[in-house]
């Protein structure tokens, strides 16, 4: 048992879909995972493990930002050998070409954050997503046919800030969308050697601010990007 998990040894798979919603993490486990066991429930953050398709698979959330993805991810990678861990959650469209419902892979992520700054000040350090991970997914969305975007994401400190037009900005750079947790994700699978990617749906778009969902719709649908997850996780 870790400081934040309640698993024993043993309960956690070694491959895992991070969503920030542990809400959705429940929705994950009901709906596409068989003989689904929760294995924590502290600070209601659910986690839970099953199988796919005959392959032993879990699920967690993480909550929201890289603080919060941060202190997860660390314990389940180094208390529990997780060697596969897939986020996925929502972001925020920062291109004209990247519409509500469509999937981004996130190639790379930018961010406004210290926290991999405060272990390395004297570098700019690229956050990238583990290329086998990414390119699986990119052919199994293709292979349903769903639409789905490459390329640079924004990590962001703070959902509610003063930089919307310099975010927006970046969307003229090539940056597909703005979330809140992929860049800490993917320092962590550096630091510790092991396979991180970011898969998420388009749940707004500031540049077209019509184009919106609910909160309910954010928690119990977007089943592509879960579809998608899990075969990556399972693939030879």
């Amino acid at each position: 048992m870790s400081i934040h998990i309640a698993a024993k040894a043993g309960d956690i798979a070694d491959k895992i879909l991070l969503p920030g919603d542990p809400l959705r993490a429940k929705f994950i486990a009901e709906n596409f995972l068989e003989d689904a066991v929760c294995f924590n429930e502290i600070r209601g953050m659910l986690g839970f493990t099953g199988t796919h398709k005959g392959e032993r698979v879990s699920v967690m959330g993480t909550g929201m930002g890289m603080p919060s993805i941060s202190i997860y991810a660390h314990e389940l990678i180094t208390e529990y050998g997780v060697k596969k861990l897939i986020r996925v959650g929502t972001a925020g469209s920062l291109s004209a070409d990247v519409h509500v419902r469509d999937l981004v892979l996130a190639q790379a992520a930018a961010t406004t954050s210290r926290i991999i700054r405060n272990d390395w000040p004297e570098y700019d350090l690229p956050q990238i997503a583990d290329f086998t991970l990414l390119d699986k997914a990119y052919h199994i969305a293709k292979g349903l046919d769903l639409t789905v975007h490459v390329g640079n994401v924004l990590s962001a400190d703070l959902f509610y800030s003063n930089l919307f037009e310099k975010n927006l900005q970046l969307g003229q750079l090539g940056v597909k969308a703005v979330e809140m947790e992929a860049a800490a994700l993917y320092y962590l699978g550096a630091k510790h050697q092991v396979q991180t990617l970011a898969l998420m749906t388009i749940s707004d778009s500031l540049v077209y601010p019509s184009e919106d969902t609910t909160a309910e719709e954010r928690q119990n649908t977007f089943t592509d990007m879960m579809k998608v997850g899990l075969e990556t996780l399972i693939a030879d």
